[in-house]
């Protein structure tokens, strides 16, 4: 089921809660969205990647289950179709004005929950556009949990996962605070990632600063703060992993991407984006 958050018409910021999701694509809640001007700003189920889903919250590997969906990276025989994949659940769902909490297990495939998670989306529109605040918190249900990537397997340069952004751009335009280009904002700790197509623009920014962004732009246009990086993380038993995303979607380049990230910044306060 899709929900509209804002907008109307085809010019919408929608939440789909992945229930037609195939398992094989690790089934799980995403949302898509447009440009107040109409101009699509993420892609789901992609020819070349079908278990993109707009902007979710994508892992491919926690403790060896896919929340990512598709292929997995096994070291010593590459990506790999696994019986692997795992599916978010979702227990409960609150709303409130602009505001999504949701309660959400993480099952692995063959039962048994790995992960506990609060998040929290707000869609509201702002000066220039729109704006959209994903804040998830994860705890381990029982014991210590492991996270990993294509690049902790084996695969340079592959380190996705986490929140996971897929643009429907052929091309794009990259910016960041440490310069331009993907080369750059690949990998880079910038607390902000402007993302310019022909018809809108997106400007990013995360406070995780230890979640280098993973960019691509060659093939397709995604992005997103990374988990897991050269090693796997551990998540210990009773503590949290935070992830989270703030976006603005703007119907043009902004001249000054840093000032428009400065506001996102403010909008993820810990205080505020998980205080419903």
């Amino acid at each position: 089921m899709r929900t509209t958050l804002l907008g109307q018409g085809d010019a919408v910021v929608a939440y789909d809660d992945g229930a037609d999701v195939a398992p094989v694509r690790s089934p799980r809640p995403f949302l898509v969205a447009t440009s107040r001007g109409g101009a699509p700003v993420t892609d789901v189920g992609p020819d070349d990647h079908l278990h993109h889903l707009g902007l979710s919250a994508a892992l491919p590997d926690v403790d060896g289950t896919s929340f990512w969906g598709g292929r997995t990276y096994v070291r010593g025989r590459g990506s790999t179709l696994l019986d692997n994949h795992g599916a978010q659940r979702v227990v409960d769902r609150h709303r409130d004005g602009d505001r999504l909490t949701e309660r959400i297990e993480w099952c692995a495939r063959r039962g048994g929950v790995v992960l506990d998670e609060r998040r929290s989306i707000v869609v509201r529109d702002a000066e220039g556009g729109r704006e959209i605040v994903w804040v998830s918190e994860l705890e381990a249900r029982d014991g210590d949990v492991t996270f990993g990537s294509p690049q902790t397997n084996g695969r340079d340069g592959a380190f996705y996962g986490g929140l996971f952004w897929r643009t429907p751009f052929t091309s794009a335009r990259l910016r960041s605070a440490d310069g331009a280009g993907e080369a750059v904002a690949h990998g880079s700790r910038s607390p902000w990632l402007a993302v310019d197509g022909v018809a809108a623009s997106l400007v990013a920014a995360t406070t995780a600063t230890d979640m280098p962004w993973f960019v691509r732009a060659t093939g397709y246009v995604g992005f997103g703060p990374a988990v897991a990086v050269d090693d796997r993380r551990i998540l210990p038993a009773g503590q949290t992993l935070r992830l989270d995303l703030a976006v603005a979607i703007l119907d043009g380049a902004p001249s000054d991407p840093a000032a428009v990230a400065a506001g996102l910044i403010g909008a993820l306060d810990p205080g505020v984006a998980l205080s419903a």
